[in-house]
């Protein structure tokens, strides 16, 4: 099976353990300890507490429709990596729902945002690395950062914030901080599942023996390098710094070796979040 075969049978299984963890957030701490929260899942909240409207056909209804509009304003690539969100999210969420012992985890308010918070955050995270969306209100957002350059982050917090202040009609002040804690904690954990497996690290080496230290780099540890022209500050002394980009359990071991073949090196380290190109998001390519 090819690479490309591969990589979109991991896609959509992302996508729907994703949407799986969601679900069962919504319903071991959500709806069991009347939390509130943002996004559909605050928006079928919201109708269920005022009119009575069943969560799970809102979701279907309103999903649907949202991503008809996605469709209409993003395109066909979007159509594509949406379209199992759309459905499947909305139909496990009833499933879950028929099954008794997934709401009897705990009454502890607290207890349940910390972890309805991870679950969530950690679920969204897996599905927008995967290329896709969770559909709903992930859309409209979308769509305004296309047509008038609004960033998407701050469009979907306003979003969040303002279907959370809406549900103060039916919860008290209590349920409104405890939605508060959730939507701060799975905006964290989502940041972090973005960046998981991704950040690296940035190593800048100035030393005499620039070179043994370059060779080493290349040959030992099979990482590129790139050579900086640089001028020392007090004695404007001209020198060579090189500069290469490891993974974080590298660090050690070129620590070790360029100390070994100058005790004196000076070495500058950054913790940097993301590296694309060979080696990293790419094959390595030899000469």
């Amino acid at each position: 099976m090819s690479k490309k075969y591969l990589s979109i049978i991991k896609n959509i299984f992302l996508i729907i353990a994703g949407n799986t963890i969601y679900a069962l957030a919504v319903t071991m701490f959500i709806l069991p300890n009347g939390l509130i929260t943002g996004g559909t899942t605050g928006l079928a909240l919201l109708l269920y507490h005022q009119i009575g409207l069943p969560i799970t056909l809102f979701v279907s209804v309103f999903n649907i429709a949202m991503f008809v509009l996605g469709a209409f304003f993003l395109g066909r690539a979007f159509i594509l990596t949406t379209l199992i969100s759309t459905f499947y999210y909305p139909f496990i969420l009833g499933v879950f729902q028929q099954l008794p012992f997934l709401q009897d985890m705990t009454s502890d308010h607290l207890l349940s945002a910390i972890y309805a918070g991870i679950m969530i955050g950690f679920s969204i995270g897996i599905v927008i690395k995967a290329g896709a969306s969770t559909g709903g209100m992930d859309i409209p957002p979308l769509i305004l950062n296309k047509k008038f350059g609004l960033s998407v982050s701050a469009v979907m917090y306003g979003f969040d914030f303002t279907i959370l202040l809406s549900q103060m009609l039916f919860a008290n002040k209590e349920q409104v901080l405890y939605g508060i804690l959730l939507v701060l904690i799975y905006t964290v954990v989502l940041d972090k599942v973005l960046l998981l497996g991704q950040s690296r690290t940035q190593v800048k080496i100035i030393s005499e023996k620039h070179q043994e230290i370059n060779e080493m780099i290349i040959n030992q540890l099979d990482r590129g390098s790139t050579l900086i022209h640089a001028e020392t500050g007090y004695c404007h002394n001209q020198s060579l710094v090189v500069l290469t980009v490891v993974s974080n359990r590298e660090l050690s071991k070129l620590n070790d070796l360029v100390l070994s073949i100058d005790p004196k090196a000076f070495m500058i380290i950054n913790r940097i979040n993301e590296v694309k190109g060979h080696g990293f998001t790419m094959d390595k390519f030899y000469k």
